[in-house]
């Protein structure tokens, strides 16, 4: 177990005042068997009237509006909790779904059927044939052994490129470009996963890395904004699979938000309105450190019991007390 302080601070500067729309935050993680939330807060400025909501998926949103006009937006997210993940090597699975093809209960049906259900055009079948690759067998493969494969191929056989462009991209273009972002590889993972009858779903958070963090000899280290993908297998449940950094499992990543398709997991999404030919720049800086050393968890151990956290509010004027 890992107690962590995370720091996600935002600003936008404005070449010319402007007028802010409404922007939706999602910032905080959801209490978990794996995760603890143990405090937040959130700071923004120009100061907002801040309400929470929580989305279809059960993500926590802050939806902040503003009044008057402003030449920047600053935004810090600060949270800590308590990480109990470790990595995944092989899911007790349900002996009916330990091989490919197989379908899922009846009564988990209709809940799954949306994540189960191809997304996005797949010209000529590039997807479903880039697909097959991963199986052994004629048409059949452990389950679990083909996504790891999966995973593992997408990390090695695509190349990671940054994009400034919003949104992210079809999985067939991600193929014929042969490269992506985070959330391009997540969503390739998760229409590959969908062309075998496996139900996925998009994740935002963070990646740790515990390692940069020892070495910093407690100081914060650096974290990133981050993109992966869960699959629902039975007897396992929603089993994280991050085909950027080929990881399987929680271990370094820290969940904030979950949800069908990325563009309704954007951790932070807004409007502005100014003169003609208005434009903004943004820094993003994430901070991460260790609190204590990690402490080893007991496998009989229960789940940590969820705890109320500290409301967060937006400040009545600056200064006050992310995705």
């Amino acid at each position: 177990m890992r107690t962590l302080e995370i720091v996600h601070h935002t600003r936008y500067e404005y070449s010319s005042p402007v007028v802010l729309g409404e922007h939706r935050l999602m910032f905080r993680p959801r209490d978990s068997h794996d995760l603890r939330l143990l405090q937040t807060s959130l700071s923004i400025e120009p100061a907002a009237a801040v309400r929470w909501i929580h989305d279809p998926f059960g993500n926590s949103i802050a939806i902040a509006t503003f009044e008057g006009e402003t030449d920047h937006l600053d935004l810090t997210s600060t949270i800590r909790l308590e990480h109990f993940a470790g990595p995944v090597e092989w899911p007790p699975l349900e002996t009916y779904a330990r091989t490919l093809p197989f379908s899922y209960a009846t009564e988990e049906v209709p809940d799954l059927a949306r994540y189960v259900e191809r997304h996005y055009p797949d010209p000529n079948g590039a997807v479903t044939g880039w697909t097959k690759q991963f199986l052994k067998g004629e048409g059949e493969a452990e389950t679990f052994a083909t996504l790891t494969r999966m995973c593992k191929g997408i990390q090695e056989g695509l190349q990671y490129l940054m994009r400034f462009e919003p949104g992210t991209q079809p999985p067939a273009t991600t193929l014929q470009t042969g490269s992506g972002t985070c959330r391009d590889y997540a969503l390739l993972m998760m229409e590959g996963s969908r062309a075998l009858g496996i139900a996925a779903r998009f994740v935002t958070g963070y990646l740790y890395d515990p390692a940069v963090d020892a070495a910093a000899g407690g100081a914060p280290g650096t974290a990133q904004p981050h993109a992966w993908m869960e699959v629902y297998l039975p007897g396992a449940g929603w089993v994280e699979f991050d085909p950027t950094n080929g990881i399987i499992g929680t271990d370094r990543l820290i969940r904030v938000a979950v949800a069908r398709d990325p563009e309704q997991a954007m951790p932070l999404k807004g409007s502005f309105t100014g003169k003609p030919g208005a434009t903004a720049s943004t820094v993003v800086d994430v901070r991460v450190r260790s609190i204590g050393p990690d402490t080893p968890r007991d496998a009989k151990d229960d789940p940590p019991a969820a705890s109320p956290s500290p409301g967060e509010k937006a400040p009545p004027a600056p200064p006050a007390a992310t995705g």
